[in-house]
This record gives structure tokens, C-alpha cells and sequence, in this order.
């Protein structure tokens, strides 16, 4: 018992004696410093430098993947500096219409045939309605200037009928401008107007050389909000909206919305590579623009001569489907198929006949019927150019020399045709897929103004014209002999298709054009 009492008695000395001694170690660890002082700073900085060296490498890899995550959103790329430079050359467009309308009891009750349709005419200037009344409608669209002097670009159906044309630039500045020349074919126009200085103006870029994906801004006026930039890529090209033989749209998902109509489409070295034209009017993101290399040439005979002078092959040609392809014993599904060709026409005249693939015009490859179109119309009337045909088979050259492209026919028919309130084109595979018709060929009315005397007679969208007072009605050329017959004040019996029926349709054309047609 007495040896761990002793121990337990001694325990606590022994304690304090080991932490007196390890007090002292800091001591002389303290003086060994002072006496080797280049020693311990050497051998101090070096943690320091590992620690340097750490932090820095840490710093680094920071700034990597800082600059990592900046190289990422840089790929989107910023457009403002590039807008900043292009909007002075963008313009608004206002327009104002005068349209006349009669009040909406257009006829008697017992329909177009009914008896007191002739008091109502007399007594009240037309059947079962009123006198007609004016209203001015305002319009709106964009533009762009191609000359220092004040020539502007945009589309026909922005100015079309159009009585006062305004042209508002980015600075506020507002003029009246005039129409030069129109082209209802590839939807374009060109206007004048005066400025006060010199004008900022665009650059014309290489549609053809846009490709799938590439980045295009949009500037224009989209519901009168003024100057609004959107941006998006080339979704496709080539693009076919049953328009007409010019169809060859840019296809954008760039927004496009009402009042962009006639402004450009830039790439992104500032340069117009389309004219804003269209929009899908069922769906979103999707717009449509034409080429400038298709408008360009338009553009210039507009400026300089008022209207578009274009070479004519006079032929009927369509699309070569894989079937058709097989059909001809074709090795590609390439070229354009002379459907049909115009009497004592140019093409007819060479030796082309129907059934001919033609896959080359002028030295230039056809891949399809768009190229086919652009190229004739884009060489002058009276010009010799060889063109390829595949017939039976068998690969020729014959020489063709081009005629000029009929006008918008006679000023007889487009009278005649404004009266009647109608406009018509030839049946393509195009028109026929987008009216959903049984058959390819012939003429359809494509248009019909509201209270017209073609409506107020019954004649409706998407009619095919089978006869025009017994006359057969199967082309364009067809239709215009029919209608050089007749005169204001005649009554024309039509002859039409309507879904899966035949009937006749009589329609009075009006002796005073104004009486029955919107302005």
C-alpha cells in the first residue's frame, strides 16, 4: 500500500518537471534561428514558394476555366456594333389606300338571278346595295436605300394601290416618296424620294453563297413599333410558296412579323443577302426573303427603266419527281420536263419538244425548274443560247433565240380583269398541291376582291376555268384571247370546276371599273 501511495505523491512533480522542459524547446529553437538566420529563411521560403507556387497554380486554372466559360457564350456572337452601322440605311414606309365599298347588302333576296336586281342597279347603283363609300387604310412597311440620292427597295405588296407613299428615315425625317417601278412577279418595287443630304446605303452580298446555318439579322418596322433588329439563321433555300415561277425564297428563323415586308436581311459582313418578303402565317420562326441575286436584276431595270424585261423560252415546264425520273429512264431526278410549249414560241421554233428534259441552258447546269426560270428571264430578248435537251434518251444542243416576256397581257385584259375583280394563274404542280386540286393544268383564279362583280355573280378562290363564252380555257394565252373579246358593259358567261362539279357562272362587267372593285 505504501509504494502506490508514494507514486501518487510524486505523480504531480513529475508532470510539471515534463512541461518545464518543453517550454524550454521553443527557446533554443528561437536562439538556433537567430544564429543561423540565412539558413532558416531559406529554408522558411520555401514552404512559402510551395505555397506560392499552389496558389498561383490555382489562380491559373481559375482564369482557364473562367476563360473557358467566356469562349463558350463568345460563340454566340454580338450583333450591335454591326446594327449600329447598317440602320441609318433602313427605312419605314407608310402608305395610305382609298378603297371604295358598297354597304354589305350586295344583292336581292332571291340571289344573283333575282328580278328586282336591275331596280336595285338603277335606283341604288348596284344589286340590293348602296351607293359605294370611300375609306382611307393605312399600311405599313419597311424599306432599304440603294442609292445616296434616295432610291429605296422594298415590296410591291407594301405600295401597291397605294395613293400617298411616306418614307420615314432613323433620324425622324419623313418625305414623300414616288413609285419608279413595280414588279408583281417577284413581289418587288422601287421608290424616290428627295432628301435634304447624302444618304447612307447598302451593299449587295452573294445569296448564293449563303449556307444552311448561316447567322442573317433582320431590320425593319414590325407592327409600326419602328426600327427592330432580330437575328436568326438560313433554315433553308430554294424554298417554293406557290407564289409563281419566280419562287425561290431564303428561308429564315429570323422573326419576321407584319411591317417587315420590303426591309433587308443582312449577313454578318453587313451585306443584303435578302429582301424580307413573307411569313408562315400558321406557324412561328418562320419567315421567308427573296435572293438578291434574283432581286438585283430586278432592281436595276426597275431604277433605270420603270419595269422588268425578260428573256422568254415560251415553254411550260415542271418538276422531275424520282417517278418521273424512272419514267424517262433518267439517271438523276434532275433538269427541268417540257411539259408544254407556247405556239410559234422561241422554244417550239428551235426544235424543243414536249417531253424534253432540258439540263442545261446557256451553258449553265439545270437542276431544277427555278434555275430554268432565272436564267431565261435574266437574259435579254434577242440573245442566241444553246440549250441542252435530253430527248428519248438521247443528250442534244439546239440553238434558241430568246424571245421577250409577255407583259402582264394587254391593257384591254388588265382592265377587264381589274373589273371583273379576279386574278388567274396557270395551274402548277405547286398550286394544285397548295388549293388541293385533282389536276395540274388549266387556270385558277387566285384571287378575288370582295364585292367585285365576279363575287357578287358567284365565282369563288380556287375556281378552275373550264370555258369563257364557249371558249376552251386550258392557258394563260387561252384566257387573254377570251377576254381581248370582251368589253365594259358585256355579260361573260364562265364556265367553272368547283370541287367535283361543273357550272355556269354569269358575271356583268362593269362599265365604270371603280363602281366594283376595292381600291
Amino acid at each position: 500500500m505504501r509504494r502506490p501511495f508514494e507514486i501518487l505523491v510524486y505523480l504531480p512533480f513529475i508532470i510539471l518537471l515534463a512541461a518545464s522542459i518543453a517550454c524550454e524547446r521553443p527557446s533554443d529553437l528561437s536562439v538556433s534561428d537567430k544564429s543561423s538566420s540565412n539558413t532558416k529563411q531559406e529554408t522558411a521560403s520555401q514552404p512559402t514558394s510551395s505555397k506560392t507556387t499552389k496558389e498561383s497554380s490555382d489562380s491559373s486554372t481559375k482564369k482557364q476555366s473562367t476563360s473557358s466559360g467566356l469562349q463558350g457564350t463568345q460563340q454566340f456572337p454580338s450583333f450591335a456594333d454591326l446594327v449600329e452601322v447598317l440602320q441609318p440605311s433602313v427605312v419605314n414606309i407608310s402608305t395610305t389606300n382609298v378603297i371604295k365599298q358598297r354597304s354589305p347588302f350586295q344583292r336581292g333576296p332571291g340571289g344573283p338571278n333575282d328580278p328586282f336586281n336591275e331596280f336595285f342597279e338603277k335606283f341604288f347603283g348596284g344589286p340590293g346595295g348602296g351607293a359605294p363609300q370611300e375609306y382611307k387604310r393605312q399600311g405599313l412597311g419597311s424599306g432599304f436605300i440603294i442609292t445616296e440620292d434616295g432610291y429605296v427597295v422594298t415590296n410591291n405588296h407594301v405600295i401597291d394601290k397605294a395613293t400617298d407613299i411616306d418614307i420615314i428615315l432613323q433620324s425622324g425625317d419623313k418625305y414623300e416618296a414616288k413609285v419608279v417601278g413595280k414588279d408583281p412577279k417577284t413581289d418587288l418595287a422601287v421608290l424616290k424620294f428627295e432628301p435634304d443630304q447624302k444618304l447612307q446605303t447598302v451593299k449587295f452580298g452573294d445569296s448564293d453563297n449563303l449556307r444552311i446555318g448561316d447567322w442573317v439579322i433582320a431590320i425593319g418596322n414590325p407592327f409600326g413599333l419602328g426600327y427592330t433588329v432580330t437575328a436568326g439563321i438560313v433554315s433553308a433555300k430554294g424554298r417554293s410558296l406557290g407564289f409563281g415561277a419566280y419562287d425561290d425564297f431564303i428561308q429564315t428563323d429570323a422573326s419576321l412579323n407584319p411591317g417587315n415586308s420590303g426591309g433587308p436581311l443582312f449577313n454578318l459582313n453587313g451585306e443584303v443577302v435578302g429582301v424580307n418578303a413573307a411569313i408562315a402565317s400558321r406557324a412561328q420562326g418562320i419567315g421567308f426573303a427573296i435572293p438578291i441575286d434574283l432581286a438585283e436584276f430586278v432592281i436595276e431595270q426597275l431604277k433605270s427603266g420603270g419595269k422588268v424585261v425578260r428573256g422568254w423560252l415560251g415553254i411550260y415546264v415542271q418538276k422531275i419527281t424520282p417517278e418521273i425520273a424512272a419514267s424517262f429512264d433518267l439517271k438523276e431526278d434532275e433538269g427541268a420536263l417540257v411539259s408544254d410549249l407556247a405556239k410559234d414560241g422561241p422554244a417550239e421554233k428551235a426544235g424543243i419538244k414536249r417531253g424534253d428534259v432540258i439540263i442545261e441552258f446557256d451553258g449553265k447546269k439545270v437542276t431544277d425548274v427555278s434555275d430554268l426560270t432565272n436564267y431565261s428571264a435574266e437574259t435579254a430578248p434577242g440573245t442566241k443560247v444553246e440549250v441542252k435537251v435530253i430527248e428519248d434518251g438521247k443528250t442534244k444542243t439546239l440553238t434558241v433565240t430568246l424571245g421577250e416576256f409577255p407583259d402582264q397581257k394587254t391593257k384591254i385584259e388588265s382592265e377587264i380583269n381589274e373589273n371583273l375583280g379576279i386574278r388567274v394563274k396557270q395551274i402548277s404542280p405547286d398550286i394544285a398541291k397548295r388549293f388541293n386540286l385533282s389536276q395540274d393544268k388549266g387556270i385558277i383564279i387566285s384571287d378575288i376582291q370582295q364585292g367585285s362583280a365576279a363575287s357578287l355573280a358567284g365565282l369563288k378562290l380556287a375556281d378552275i376555268i373550264l370555258k369563257i363564252d364557249k371558249s376552251s380555257i386550258s392557258t394563260l394565252q387561252d384566257y387573254s384571247k377570251a377576254l381581248d373579246k370582251i368589253k365594259p358593259g358585256d355579260t361573260v358567261l364562265f364556265q367553272v370546276i368547283r370541287g367535283n362539279n361543273s357550272l355556269f357562272v354569269a358575271v356583268r362587267v362593269p362599265e365604270d371599273k371603280s363602281e366594283d372593285q376595292d381600291k
